[in-house]
């Protein structure tokens, strides 16, 4: 019997932890601010966006809400990224990607403060990860480390895979398994025989951005496999990279989409706001 990895009880243990953690903090006099910033009303990030603001209430972290219409210039998000910079009440900025075509998402990602980078996403924050030194790291790949290991599944010494080398997803997850002493190897679109090299992985971590590409015919009998992607099928549900139907059947430990590692991206970075008392 497959082992179903429950994203939204691990995340709530995790949120229901941090609460604990504020409230403490709350008792000494320290204050957690995080702000949020969107540019335009793309749909899927106003769900994002209220999700994130619930998530601050229910664990108790003050948040300010910056909705600008999707005209605002480049110029007019920087100045409103400085001010913030300098603002001592709040320790985290976040700025909800994709941003308007006519905004360069680069210069935006590097003119947040690597203090108060909680996306984890900061030239500065990325170069932290990779030489092992203390900074935010990205959220959705630190959620799934949460996953794997309050899930009871051992990460040092096994052969891990990761599909996609996204600077979001790809990269920063194949150097969290490298710290946790995972052997990894990172495929992408360019790899050579890559069902062969999918089954050789006793983990496998999907972020390649296409539906159910991943069935289980890439997949090793009793191989954990984590499932980052979501996308809509034919029939508009929800579902990711890998086709679970079929995955299921050979894996010995599964994210479900929804309810994987969607939820655990909010509580990692629920998780960076209340670390970022401790970056300095």
């Amino acid at each position: 019997m497959v082992q179903l990895i429950d994203g939204k009880t691990i995340s709530k243990q995790i949120k229901d932890e941090l609460k604990e953690q504020v409230a403490e903090l709350s008792a000494k006099g320290v204050k957690i601010c995080l702000a949020v910033i969107q540019v335009g009303n793309d749909p899927a990030s106003s769900v994002y966006v209220g999700n994130k603001k619930k998530a601050c209430a229910y664990i108790g972290i003050d948040s300010l809400s910056y909705e600008l219409p999707e005209e605002t210039t480049e110029k007019e998000l920087l100045e409103l990224i400085d001010k913030l910079n300098k603002d001592d009440a709040v320790n985290g900025i976040l700025v909800q990607l994709p941003v308007p075509k006519h905004i360069d998402e680069d210069k935006i990602i590097k003119a947040i403060s690597p203090l108060k980078d909680v996306d984890g996403f900061h030239p500065m924050s990325v170069g932290a990860l990779s030489i092992g030194q203390p900074g935010f790291v990205s959220c959705t790949p630190a959620g799934v480390i949460q996953l794997l290991k309050r899930s009871g599944i051992e990460i040092a010494g096994k052969e891990c895979v990761v599909i996609g080398r996204s600077n979001i997803v790809g990269k920063p997850m194949a150097m969290l398994l490298l710290r946790e002493n995972g052997t990894v190897t990172i495929c992408h679109s360019k790899t050579k025989d890559l069902k062969e090299v999918c089954k050789r992985a006793d983990i496998l971590v999907v972020a390649i951005g296409r539906p159910k590409m991943i069935d289980a015919s890439y997949i090793k009998e009793g191989a954990t496999v984590i499932d980052v992607g979501i996308h809509r099928d034919e029939n508009n549900k929800l579902c990711g990279d890998v086709d679970f139907e079929s995955a299921s059947k050979v894996a010995g430990a599964i994210t479900p989409v929804p309810g994987g590692v969607g939820p655990m991206t909010i509580a990692m970075l629920m998780h960076n706001c209340v670390d970022s008392i401790n970056i300095k």
